[in-house]
């Protein structure tokens, strides 16, 4: 059985007050998940920007 089955499968026996808490839970993950995307894409951006303002960059995309 996949880890989603099994979840799903536990889920149909928890009451309803621990449902909200689980809810809960996965959404903080969730949002943990995205905040760790955002803070690489900011490194990434901070390390590459010099690259991308350069005039050759500007060259390179003038045209499109």
């Amino acid at each position: 059985m996949e880890v989603k089955e099994l979840i799903a499968k536990e889920v149909e026996n928890v009451p309803e007050a621990y449902l909200i808490e689980i809810l809960d839970f996965i959404r903080f993950l969730e949002n943990k998940a995205l905040e760790q995307k955002m803070e690489i894409t900011l490194a990434s951006e901070t390390s590459l920007k010099k690259d991308w303002l350069r005039p050759e960059e500007d060259e390179a995309w003038k045209n499109l």
